[in-house]
């Protein structure tokens, strides 16, 4: 059973899913790109004894959108996790971040390093670069398609199940189980059909990118112990290997499974059975 609830940023409306002992170790989990606070739930299941406190990062699930015209940078939602802890007077938590949501808790970590005590990253480490230079280029070239993607709009689906298939075989696969919790979450009925309630602008190219030097700063500063699980079939991998040795207290781990591992039944239980062993 979660609990769901809501704050506010500078008038935005950030919402959250815990479950979990509310005296237990507090968990703060980041979610993946146009995932949403849901993608914990099996993890939360084999987690009963921890205070698991999942967020909806901007523009996804149940939080506002960021205003029209606002470009999602990552080093944004590390202002929302850092509100949300002294939302709840949280002077320290652990970390646990899947994808996109690893890399906000890599920035926020190290910008924050004495409000983590531990990091537990889940096929992620470091947000996605720009080559400094190449950065007019990548940028001329973004700014071009969001213009182009500023004008579409997507289809509704006509029924919730259609929606749950097409999820389930989407870019990262996951069960039916799984896209449930997502889609309950992630999308909304209109008089026209079921519709994403996740920021169209998401899917739109970063304008600006940090580079590499500058990602490595934060990472060098990740003094705290850092267990990362990667998945065997991992599209992340590259990324993660030129930097995973930089992280002074990092353990390496790799599971079979895809992208989400955390949603797939036997690594879920193997990842919560390190975390717990972990927090014990």
């Amino acid at each position: 059973m979660h609990r769901s609830w809501q704050f506010e940023v500078h008038g935005r409306r950030l919402a959250v899913m815990e479950w979990g002992d509310p005296q237990g170790v507090p968990v703060v989990a980041l979610h993946g790109w146009l995932d949403n606070a849901a993608s914990f739930t099996l993890l939360a299941r084999h987690l009963p004894r921890v205070r698991l406190i999942a967020l909806d990062l901007a523009g996804h699930g149940l939080s506002d959108h960021r205003a029209v015209g606002q470009p999602y940078y990552i080093w944004d939602n590390v202002a929302d996790v850092l509100a949300l802890l002294d939302e709840l007077a949280l002077e320290q938590v652990v970390l646990l971040g899947h994808s996109l949501g690893a890399g906000v808790a890599t920035l926020f970590a190290g910008a924050f390093p004495e409000r983590v005590g531990r990091m537990v990253l889940i096929d992620g480490l470091v947000p996605l670069d720009y080559a400094a230079d190449q950065l007019p280029e990548q940028m001329a070239e973004a700014l071009l398609r969001g213009t182009r993607l500023s004008r579409r709009s997507l289809r509704p689906y006509a029924s919730f199940e259609q929606a749950v298939q097409a999820r389930m075989n989407g870019r990262w696969p996951v069960s039916r189980e799984a896209a449930g919790w997502l889609l309950e979450r992630g999308l909304k009925q209109q008089s026209d059909g079921w519709v994403w309630r996740s920021d169209l602008a998401l899917t739109q190219a970063s304008i600006v990118r940090l580079c590499e030097q500058q990602i490595a700063a934060f990472v060098r500063r990740l003094t705290m112990p850092v267990l990362l699980v990667m998945a065997e079939r991992s599209e992340e991998r590259a990324l993660v290997e030129s930097m995973r040795a930089q992280v002074p207290e990092l353990e390496f781990k790799t599971l079979v499974g895809s992208h989400h591992l955390h949603l797939e039944a036997a690594a879920s239980l193997q990842i919560a059975e390190w975390i717990a062993e972990r927090l014990a």
